[in-house]
């Protein structure tokens, strides 16, 4: 397994968000900063429960494994994780460059 860079993580991240503000102002929702965070959560925890990967990763080659195994994360873990990044816990980072969300859930991002 490679682990994933910190550059490609946050062009990751960022795609996500920007579509999903892509998407808050198509429908025209009103209070955008909390419809953006909560269609952030919802394609994040979804796309990454079926499939190891948010849009973002997936563009750019990335997928989230359990950190032993290199195995699909539980649905639970994966909850946990995309709150901890709406949380804005990935700016903390551990002395293995993991993000303090992927510390606390025993994730990795890795390249695909």
């Amino acid at each position: 397994m490679v682990e994933a860079g910190i550059g490609r993580r946050f062009l990751a991240i960022t795609i996500d968000w920007l579509m999903c503000v892509f998407i808050a102002n198509l429908a025209g929702f009103e209070a955008k900063a909390l419809s953006i965070l909560l269609l952030f959560f919802v394609e994040v925890s979804i796309l990454t429960a079926l499939q190891q990967a948010s849009a973002g990763q997936r563009i750019m080659r990335l997928k989230v494994v359990e950190f032993n195994t290199g195995a699909y994360l539980e649905v639970k873990r994966v909850l946990i994780r995309t709150l901890l990044i709406c949380l804005v816990l990935p700016a903390v980072f551990t002395r293995e460059q993991r993000g303090l969300h992927d510390w606390a859930t025993n994730s990795v991002v890795i390249r695909n």
